[in-house]
């Protein structure tokens, strides 16, 4: 949805005029939230369509899946702007992923250029270790099936790192390395403009952080990937508290909106794993996804942003980009090849530490012991955050880079 809406908002400037086709929101699973909504201009044209109902879905398994449910609509909301405007470029952003498998149909139908967007991975390498019958094994082996099927159409193949790049290439050698263009998701400064107009509208009246306590914020899902480096957090924590028990009274980490299922208040993913190792006490955690004026707010404020990476190099979490325009002393653990990973070094303002093993993040837990007792202590220690490290990834400069994508993709149909 960011993706989307950054270019909504900042392709007019580079010469582009962006329509929407979507799925009308009330026919997701998800909870509305208006004021991500209202992040989008209002003069932006905005096609909605519609899908399967859930009660058809649900017994395969599939409500949730948006790509799959409003694939029809999508298609043929898709056919009639074709047929009846004038459209230089189609994008489609990712996931869901199945609307990808349209590319062939408007190469050969209507010669329009077509660029995939890959947020993440379509095809994942963490589900090999997978039962062969599970629903991730079965989803996984059915991307490595029609995945090449949508990239054979492709005028330009976008992902939000050169990795992710690297690792399509590695999978397909018939792929031109310079159809694929990396683009980060990047962030809007101006989304914590509209965030403080809600507070002091009363508006936003949600706060996370504990007062008169040193907050480290984590605002996103937690999922298996992640969890090791969960745990080398907490029982940094446990040792940091062994050592220093006062000054670990004032600390409270805070996990917000760790489950990807929007509605779940119980499906505690961080809790059971601070209980086991004896630190629930200084845990708070909210499992179900927050509106995101709330999450910008718990950015925006906390003392110190915790900011924790999976096991896997290609992991760029979005989530960096506004909590490097937010400001706040940070603390981050990342794969030491992911692009975060060097952005935040580069950003500077904060501690961060890279890994390439699990055994080696293990033995980051001194470093991270250090850490913690460093912003706790003295947090302006550790500088501020160049804002020239983020240039390149305002949402505006990130619409700039898709619409270079676009005019070359243009000018190739042309010739």
């Amino acid at each position: 949805m960011h993706r989307a809406r950054h270019l909504a908002k900042y392709l007019p400037a580079h010469g582009w005029r962006p329509q929407i086709l979507c799925v009308d929101p009330k026919l997701h699973i998800q909870l509305l939230d208006p004021g991500l909504a209202g992040l989008v201009p209002d003069d932006v044209e905005i096609v909605s369509t519609r899908a399967v109902p859930i009660r058809f879905t649900r017994p395969f398994g599939l409500e949730g899946d948006i790509g799959l449910r409003g694939y029809g609509h999508l298609r043929a909301a898709l056919g009639r702007e074709l047929s009846r405007s004038h459209v230089d470029a189609v994008l489609i952003t990712g996931s869901p992923y199945y609307p990808m498998l349209m590319s062939g149909w408007i190469q050969r139908r209507w010669n329009v250029p077509i660029i995939l967007d890959f947020q993440d991975p379509w095809v994942s390498s963490t589900d090999r270790g997978a039962p062969y019958w599970s629903k991730s094994n079965l989803v996984n082996r059915l991307a490595v099936i029609l995945e090449p099927c949508a990239l054979r159409y492709a005028s330009f193949i976008t992902s939000v790192s050169d990795r992710q790049n690297e690792e399509m290439l590695a999978r397909y050698p018939w792929l031109e390395p310079t159809r694929l263009v990396s683009i980060p998701i990047g962030g809007d400064p101006q989304d914590f403009d509209a965030m403080r107009d809600a507070v002091s509208t009363g508006a936003l009246t949600v706060s996370h952080l504990g007062s008169g306590l040193v907050n480290f914020s984590y605002v996103g899902t937690i999922w298996p990937p992640v969890v090791e480096t969960l745990r080398a957090v907490l029982t940094a924590f446990a040792l940091l508290r062994e050592k220093s028990p006062r000054l670990a009274e004032k600390i409270r980490f805070n996990f917000i909106g760790t489950t990807a299922v929007p509605t779940s208040k119980q499906d505690y993913r961080v809790l059971p794993i601070a209980r086991e190792i004896g630190v629930a006490q200084n845990v708070y955690e909210v499992p179900e996804r927050r509106p995101y004026l709330e999450a910008l707010r718990t950015m925006a404020q906390t003392e110190v942003a915790l900011i924790i990476g999976s096991s896997e190099p290609h992991y760029t979490a979005s989530k960096i980009y506004p909590v490097l325009m937010a400001g706040r002393p940070f603390l981050s653990i990342f794969h030491r090849k992911s692009s975060a990973h060097e952005i935040l070094i580069r950003a500077g303002g904060g501690i961060s530490l890279g890994f390439e093993t699990v055994k080696e993040l293990r033995g980051l837990v001194p470093s991270i012991v250090e850490g913690l007792e460093r912003l706790t202590t003295s947090p302006s220690s550790v500088g501020h955050i160049d804002s020239a490290a983020y240039d390149l990834y305002t949402a505006r400069s990130v619409a700039g880079r898709f619409a270079n994508v676009f005019e070359r993709a243009a000018h190739i149909s042309r010739v």
